[in-house]
């Protein structure tokens, strides 16, 4: 009988979890898909044509559409490269060669999270006009022109690589933080490998995961970063759906939908790929 009632006991405690975990899970899918279902409820249903998902058909002709997705992607792009090529280097020297620098670097590379993105905007805008006064005798005026054309406007590139920092960071030191980074290199280095070769094809393969959760946070923010691209004059895919949605609401959301779905399925595929990796 008692062993009875122990077997019961760890039982009813085994289901407790179980059904703390299906509660937490159901409230987490209700708080994330209720306002996904309801904004595609808007896109497809109006009271005078009912269901239609015309907004959704007219998303390749809408105006500035295309334009708008491929600025954002190539900044996307450009701002992944950037970013990873001076913090991944930047913290395998500090690691290795300068690790009381380790906290320094920390608080340098978390900065931009305390500094409002308003505040961010406004040095850079001063920082531009004062610039354009103060090199227009000099051949650097003609450089700094070029970092604001609005067809790739290198300076919003620069910006959200600031913005973008401390996620990088974070991911990159996880990433770290799990493998012996000291042994590998040392190892690599006695059996004659540069530098170069070290970093891509012994560093790197072992960053993958991290590497890909730093580039997907850097994309996911400049699909969806507004307050820099707006106040500096910009037009990139954020700007453009709240530009739409002032005479196009339904398309805007539309817009927004089909942005979120792409961004998590690009997610899902990449966990799935990592997946199947470290099970062989």
């Amino acid at each position: 009988m008692a062993a009875l009632t122990g077997l019961e006991r760890v039982s009813g405690g085994s289901s407790r979890p179980r059904v703390w975990r299906g509660a937490v899970f159901l409230l987490a899918a209700a708080y994330f898909l209720i306002p996904l279902g309801a904004s595609l409820w808007y896109t497809i249903y109006t009271p005078a044509t009912g269901v239609s998902f015309a907004a959704y058909g007219s998303l390749w002709t809408a105006d500035g559409f295309v334009p708008s997705l491929l600025l954002s992607l190539s900044l996307a792009v450009a701002t992944i490269v950037l970013v990873l090529l001076l913090a991944l280097p930047a913290m395998l020297a500090v690691r290795l060669f300068a690790p009381r620098l380790r906290p320094l670097m920390e608080v340098l590379c978390t900065l931009p999270l305390v500094v409002p993105p308003i505040t961010f905007v406004a040095g850079i805008g001063t920082s531009l006009r004062t610039g354009t006064d103060v090199l227009a005798p000099t051949p650097f005026w003609a450089t700094l022109i070029a970092v604001q054309d609005p067809a790739f406007p290198v300076v919003l590139v620069l910006a959200y690589v600031v913005l973008v920092l401390p996620f990088v960071y974070r991911s990159l030191d996880a990433g770290l933080r799990t493998m012996d980074v000291r042994t590998l290199v040392e190892a690599a280095r006695n059996l004659g490998a540069s530098w170069p070769y070290v970093l891509v094809r012994v560093v790197v393969p072992n960053l993958r995961s991290a590497l890909a959760s730093a580039s997907f946070l850097t994309l996911a923010l400049v699909l969806g970063e507004y307050t820099v691209a707006s106040l500096l004059g910009y037009e990139p895919f954020a700007v453009w759906i709240v530009t739409v949605a002032g005479s196009k609401g339904q398309l805007s959301v539309a817009v927004s939908i089909i942005s979120l779905l792409l961004i998590w399925l690009l997610l899902l595929a990449v966990s799935s790929a990592f997946g199947k990796e470290k099970g062989k």
